[in-house]
């Protein structure tokens, strides 16, 4: 499996932070051709689970997720969701913390990524492209939304 991680640091709070990276429906705003949909209602928590389609047309692919652990950020303590994979193509897990850090928030994105039908020893290419998109991902779903 590919492993990687992403730390990104915020002037937001760590409360906002966590919200905007558990928006689920936004993270497709920052993954080219890819809608997310939450298959289960509110509140979100352990057993909530999303799939997130990407492609176009018949050349796309489903990679359902459903959330293990669920602790928001709190005063001293960081927010932590563990997303398990269960798709047919996409597998693993991505674990999302959010601490304070100084006057904002830090952002761990640390992810364990498989892709069936490729080889092992494209690992380290699967990992490089995972920090690029989840990357992208952490840029739009953090950045300033004033106009």
């Amino acid at each position: 499996m590919a492993l990687f991680r992403i730390d990104r640091r915020t002037e937001l709070t760590p409360a906002e932070a966590w919200h905007r990276l558990t928006d689920w429906e936004r993270h497709g705003e920052g993954v080219p051709f890819t809608r997310i949909t939450v298959r289960t209602p509110p509140p979100t928590g352990p057993g909530t689970v999303f799939v997130a389609r990407t492609g176009l047309g018949r050349l796309a692919f489903a990679d359902p997720m459903e959330i293990t652990r669920w602790r928001p950020p709190s005063e001293g303590r960081p927010g932590v969701c563990r997303l398990e994979k269960r798709g047919r193509v996409i597998t693993g897990w991505a674990e999302i913390e959010v601490a304070a850090s100084g006057a904002g928030a830090l952002v761990v994105w640390r992810e364990e990524l498989r892709v069936r039908g490729l080889p092992r020893a494209l690992d380290p290419l699967t990992a490089a492209a995972g920090r690029f998109v989840f990357g992208r991902a952490l840029t739009v779903l953090l950045r300033d939304r004033t106009p």
